[in-house]
Formats: structure tokens, sequence, C-alpha cells
């Protein structure tokens, strides 16, 4: 199995360039609302609410690739409250003190049934609704829970254990076994009064009444494979919603928003479309801008051909070196441009000659830099010091391909002394990084 998600270039990217919020809400403060928010702040964002077991980070990669288009995405947590209208009521301060008045709410599982509650009881504030693998009625959760009334005193191991027993086991396609094992690490950073909560909320019966939203503003996206939300609640929710649109993934399992986040992504922006949000132009965050995840990273024909001409331009540090080799007889066609794929002479019976010409060469230069540096620290000229030897100044071969410094006090002296040092060539075909600094 991969390293997961946890571990993956993009998520590391997200941490690294979104920064993690939180709010107090209430008199007292001690309640906080822990979230994303990220993209232009023009539009009408899309709040992503997550289920039991997840978190506001299980919503990464839509904030990677939404906020990139020009729309605004902000994943939220909600602090432990222990009845639907408790939470209603947080939710709505949670958006006034963001400064938030209208929201377009994506919620999957759990948060798909409390976006539909926030709908009922604030039908102003919600613009549309993308739900996903969710329900409208959670009595069959609370008689499936025979110990339901005891949840907000059962310790914390028990708690994460009956949430896991609703994620399938066993063998799984690698997106959607990696999906699960990052969402059971965000569940390991709950806290047992968040657990408790979230359960309660789930079990607590409940139904959601009639909406003010129009069908046409709501998107059923399900998938068509093991859910742990059963079918009949699935259909129900198409039942109410019969003139919404619906979007049947193929497969995914409990959190397509992972498994299969380019199809999630599609559908929402195309959601988003259809309830007349377009992406604001030229507000793409400076930071992912300009350090984009490694698999959305620009690799366009203009850039490539820049990288080139950058490359091809190594030669032009040691102008003297071709000087002195085209004065031996040493031309361009027996010696190519130095490039990052061919470093030495193609002519394979010329490559040592031309490796001793060009030593020499090269420490002729460093010694006439090495007096300079001399004289400039008042130290004695080069006719009161021995000549320096080649073994000084570069690594020499011993015989096996690879490079080692010789023990000379003498040469350790000139290596200090040398600022910069000069490139040597390898015999593997690559520089020296201090040809790259210099």
């Amino acid at each position: 199995m991969s390293e997961g998600m946890s571990g993956s270039g993009d998520y590391v990217h997200f941490k690294a360039h979104v920064p993690l919020h939180h709010i107090p809400i209430g008199s007292n403060g001690t309640k906080q609302w822990r979230y994303y928010d990220y993209g232009s702040k023009s539009v009408v964002p899309l709040v992503c609410l997550s289920g039991t077991a997840g978190t506001a980070d299980v919503f990464y990669k839509q904030i990677l690739t939404l906020c990139l288009k020009g729309y605004r995405v902000i994943a939220a947590d909600a602090p432990p409250v222990w009845t639907h209208q408790e939470w209603v009521s947080s939710f709505e301060k949670f958006l006034d003190a963001i400064g938030v008045h209208h929201v377009h709410l994506y919620g999957t599982s759990l948060g798909g049934f409390l976006a539909q509650m926030f709908a009922q009881h604030r039908p102003r504030r919600v613009k549309s609704l993308l739900l996903s693998n969710t329900f409208v009625d959670n009595q069959a959760f609370q008689a499936s829970m025979s110990w339901s009334a005891l949840i907000s005193w059962a310790p914390e191991f028990v708690l994460k254990r009956y949430v896991l027993t609703g994620i399938r086991d066993g063998p799984q396609e690698p997106q959607i076994a990696d999906s699960i094992d990052f969402v059971v690490s965000q569940l390991e950073t709950l806290s047992r009064d968040e657990l408790a909560s979230r359960l309660t909320l789930n079990t607590l019966p409940a139904t959601v009444g009639q909406l003010g939203l129009a069908d046409s503003s709501i998107t059923i996206m399900d998938t068509n494979d093991y859910c742990a939300v059963p079918n009949f609640l699935k259909d129900q929710v198409g039942a109410r919603y019969f003139g919404a649109r619906r979007a049947l993934l193929k497969s995914g399992g409990d959190f397509p928003f992972l498994s299969r986040a380019d199809e999630v992504n599609l559908h929402a922006q195309l959601h988003l479309r259809r309830a007349g949000v377009e992406g604001a132009r030229q507000v793409v965050p400076q930071s992912l801008a300009r350090n984009p995840a490694p698999k959305q990273r620009n690799t366009s024909f203009e850039e490539r051909k820049r990288d080139e001409k950058v490359m091809s331009t190594v030669v032009d540090e040691r102008p003297e070196v071709d000087r002195d080799m085209k004065k031996k007889g040493i031309n361009g066609n027996t010696l190519r441009r130095l490039s990052t794929d061919n470093l030495f002479p193609t002519n394979s019976s010329s490559v040592g000659e031309i490796k001793d010409e060009e030593r020499s060469l090269m420490i002729s230069e460093e010694r006439l830099h090495l007096d300079k540096d001399l004289k400039k620290k008042g130290l004695a000229s080069g006719s009161s010091m021995k000549r320096l030897n080649s073994g000084s100044l570069f690594m020499s071969s011993n015989g096996s391909g690879s490079f080692h410094r010789n023990e000379d006090p003498l040469g350790s002296l000139v290596n200090d002394l040398l600022v910069p040092q000069r490139a040597f060539m390898r015999p593997n075909g690559s520089t020296s990084s201090s040809l790259m600094e210099s």
C-alpha cells in the first residue's frame, strides 16, 4: 500500500500554504470553530461539512483545486454541541463571525444532514446544496445503536471503535484504501467530546422538513458502491428532492471527495455554475499560484524551453577554457557544447587527453586567483611558497571512478582561501554544485 494521503505531496503542500483558523463562538468563548478559508473573498463561498469521522482537513483536495479556479472554499469543524438546533445556531454565529452571509453548502453523511437542517431553519442564507451519501431522516441510526443514550458517558476508545465499525474493512482499490487511511488518521485527532457530540447528532431522532430552496438548486452526488449510509436512506433523499440534479459516481466508497477528487471537483464546479457562481478572475492566492501542488505544476512548452536555455548557458561559465582549447586544436566538432546530458567529448580516443589539458588549464587559472587572494591577505607571494599541485586544489581519481580529497595541509589552506571554488568535471558526466552556484 502507498504511504497514504497524510504523507502525500498534495497534503503537505496544502498544510504549508493554507492556514488553519480557530474562532471562538459564544459569550465565554470556550467553544471554537476550526476551519480553513481560502480563495476569492468576492464570491459566495462553498462551505464543506464532513461526516462523523472526518475533519476539515478531508476537503483539502477541493480547496487546492477549486480556489485555483477562482472559487472560495471553507471547510469547517463544529465544536461539541448536543442538539440539532444548537448546531444550527452555532453555525450561524460562525458565519457571522467570519463575515459571510450567503453560502453554498457541501455536506457528506452527517454533514449533509446538518446542511439540510440549516437550509430549513435559515433559508435566506443558503443559496444551494450539494449533498453526498447523506439522509433526510436519522431514526434508522438511532434504532441500530441500542446504547445511544449512553454516548455522553462512553469512554473515547469505545466511541472511536463504534465509528470505525461503519467503515468497510478488507481489500480495497488503492485510492479508496488511501482515503480510508487518511480519514482514520483524522479520526485519531478528535477528542472524546467531539466524537460524542457527532454521534449524538447522528442518532438524535430528527427529520428534515420542507426546504425553501428549489430542487433546481440542489445536486445529489452519491457513490454506487459500498457506503455506510444504507441505500434506502439515500433513495429517500432522491425522492424528497425529485427535481434535483443527480450525479452518480460508479465507485468511491464513503469518501469520494478523497478517492474520486477529480470527479467530485468537476461536479462541484458544475453545481456552482448552475447556482450562478463563476470563479473570480485573477484572484488565485499567491502562495498556491507560485507553488502549485506537485501534480499541478506547469510543464508548458515555453517553460521547458526556458529551462533548456538556462542549462545551455553553463558553457559560458568557462570562456577561458574554451579559448585555450581552440588554440590547442580542440574545436567544437571534437568537444560538444556542454549540456546536462553530455559533459564530455564524443570521441573516446581523445577523452583522456582533453581531460588532462582541461585540468591543467583550470589549475593555472586557480593559481592566478590564488596569488591575488594571497596578496590581498598579506601573505607571501607564490615565489616564497611551494607551487601548488593539482592534488591540493581538486579531487583526484582513486582509479575506481570515485574521487577523494588528498590529505594535504597546504591543500586545506588553499581550499579555505578559494572563494568561490571553481568547478571541476566528474567522470560520471555531472558537474559540481559550485558550478551551478558560481
